[in-house]
């Protein structure tokens, strides 16, 4: 797997004048140089995970920080950190010159780019099994990046465009439906041909297409207001969690900056950067999972959770992000019996009946609940059980909760985009 993933750097250098969406430059012949065997083909797609995961410049760090900050859930240590020191700020400090959304966004762009071009070459295979193996897997990665953009911005690219036009813009809500139909693509591929064993081994372990593909799917359905295929995908997530791992080569990417540091940034505190009254509870277990009490040293509270360690494991989804989509689909359907029972799954899980650990263990909510209220309790334990997981801004937005609460609604677009492509839309106003 070392001698795979040690090959993604020169292949990733290969491709790193295609960053753009126009995808046609003069470095093309080199490009189409890489994609003339499947063992390179099959580097570039592990190539997108560690993009994806690895990294202060990966998308997973820069998608943690950035929701963190604009969501009150860290602590920022060193404000000679610039970028993280702009989204703490918030409002208009944040604008293009941002690195931590300007690599979010590069990164997305660049993924969804070689994820087609590892796809198009799948698709032209004589293995159908190897060949299912890499649509799915790439696909994967290619839905992330695009959520990932639709959750920041109003608007997201199509992945479409030429180096005179440059690509054109969709609706973000278009963004996560395309995603949507990106993974039931990669789905019917894997069960027409289910992936080989010769693929699989060639892939870093731990990662499960298929549940990850619905896991997917359920997450961004919910996004998209698609609340009966959000049940049914999340329904259909048969095992309990998928993570990325780390080692001392590729380390975990907030460890490395943040937790091993503690010059960059930290948890906020106990309250999760919760309002009072959605704070939580003292006996909430999923506290002290998250975060460290040191009782007296500076900062009081430290990170922990997900990236204690430079092999902490980073979670793709859990168990109880899909329990939880299922209430909040009941709740907005207006079935508060099923989405109360969904939720108390949550509430009253114990981290050893959780298999990463992520437990509350206390009461279940006693009913009846209005929906408003219930839709409260569901954002409430989404903070706190999915913390520092990257999604509260988009969960804000959906549960409607005051713009005081957050420092920006949706993130101005990098300039290094409105510098390059001229259909790039007005930056908002927050």
């Amino acid at each position: 797997m070392h001698r795979i993933l040690a090959g993604i750097c020169i292949i990733s250098t290969l491709l790193a004048a295609s960053c753009k969406k126009d995808y046609t430059s003069p470095s093309a012949a080199q490009e189409d140089d890489v994609f003339t065997s499947t063992q390179a083909v099959t580097a570039v797609a592990v190539g997108l995970q560690r993009i994806y995961s690895s990294g202060r410049a990966g998308s997973l760090y820069n998608l943690v920080t950035a929701n963190g900050f604009t969501t009150n859930e860290l602590l920022l240590r060193n404000e000679g950190n610039v970028p993280e020191n702009q989204l703490n700020t918030g409002g208009g400090t944040v604008d293009g010159t941002n690195t931590v959304l300007g690599n979010l966004w590069t990164n997305s762009n660049k993924i969804i780019y070689d994820a087609n071009r590892v796809i198009g070459y799948a698709q032209t295979m004589d293995d159908q099994a190897y060949a299912s193996g890499l649509i799915g897997y790439a696909t994967i990665f290619k839905a992330l990046a695009m959520g990932n953009m639709a959750m920041g911005w109003q608007q997201v690219p199509d992945t479409t465009g030429t180096l005179e036009s440059g690509a054109p813009f969709i609706d973000r809500v278009a963004g996560f439906n395309k995603a949507i139909g990106w993974i039931d693509a990669a789905l019917a591929a894997i069960a027409a041909h289910a992936p080989s064993g010769s693929f699989l081994n060639n892939i870093p372990a731990g990662m499960d297409i298929r549940n990850t593909l619905l896991a997917l799917k359920a997450r961004y359905a919910l996004f998209a207001g698609n609340y009966d295929l959000a049940l049914s995908a999340a329904g259909s997530v048969t095992r309990k969690a998928v993570q990325f791992h780390y080692d001392a080569i590729f380390p975990n990417p907030i460890w490395e900056t943040a937790t091993s540091t503690n010059n960059v940034y930290q948890v906020i505190d106990s309250t999760m950067g919760l309002p009072e009254g959605l704070q939580p509870d003292s006996a909430d277990k999923r506290v002290s999972f998250y975060m460290l009490d040191t009782f007296s040293t500076t900062p009081k509270f430290r990170i922990k959770g997900f990236a204690l360690t430079n092999t902490s494991p980073f979670p793709v989804y859990m168990m109880g992000e899909m329990t939880l989509i299922k209430a909040e689909a009941y709740a907005r359907k207006d079935d508060l019996v099923n989405g109360l029972a969904e939720l108390n799954k949550v509430v009253t899980k114990s981290p050893a009946q959780d298999s990463l650990g992520v437990g509350a263990d206390l009461p279940a909510i006693a009913g009846p609940l209005s929906k408003a209220d219930l839709l409260e309790a569901i954002y409430r334990h989404r903070c706190i059980e999915l913390y520092m997981f990257g999604l509260k801004l988009e969960d804000m937005r959906r549960f409607d909760r005051p713009l005081t609460e957050r420092k920006r609604n949706f993130y101005p677009y990098p300039f290094a985009e409105r510098d390059n492509n001229p259909n790039t839309p007005p930056d908002p106003d927050f």
